[in-house]
């Protein structure tokens, strides 16, 4: 079930966030056929903002659809990409979900793991607003880019 949320105009300087441009960079980038070629950055954005009305509307008995899986790889490879920019070091994002929404996401470089997260409740994620992703989104990369600036060595294997 995909949902639409409230249309409130998002400021310019929130769109400016280097992560959220990853993450547009990151969905264009897996775009096969050009769908979202003309399509605004926000409007790209969009479905990362869910409220929390909306999210108890979303039930969690089913399969997670493709189209949420697919947000939540770009989400985090777009932190993929700036650890990437910020060291140099090539990283790997793997997301992995039960049927029920549960699971993990990994970023690692070599055999340094980058970022871990525990995901619960798959369906419904998304954000309150924009800001709270981009927020989300730089605290688990500046996290990943500390540990490969700690150890280099290691994400180099």
């Amino acid at each position: 079930m995909t949902t639409t949320p409230v249309d409130t105009p998002t400021p310019a300087h929130v769109l400016d966030s280097p992560f959220l441009k990853a993450i547009v960079q990151q969905i264009r980038a897996n775009d096969a056929y050009g769908t979202y070629r003309n399509w605004s950055d926000e409007l790209l954005l969009k479905p990362y903002v869910v409220t929390k009305a909306q999210k108890r509307e979303i039930s969690v008995d089913g399969d997670v659809d493709p189209i949420t899986k697919g947000r939540i790889l770009a989400f985090y490879r777009g932190i993929a990409h700036r650890i990437e920019s910020e060291t140099g070091m090539l990283c790997q994002v793997v997301i992995d979900l039960s049927h029920e929404g549960f699971g993990w996401a990994l970023i690692f470089s070599g055999r340094l793991l980058l970022v871990a997260r525990t995901l619960r409740d798959a369906q419904r994620f998304g954000f309150d607003s924009l800001e709270k992703a981009a927020l989300e989104g730089d605290k688990l990369a500046e996290a990943g880019i500390a540990l490969a600036n700690r150890f280099p060595e290691v994400g180099k294997l």
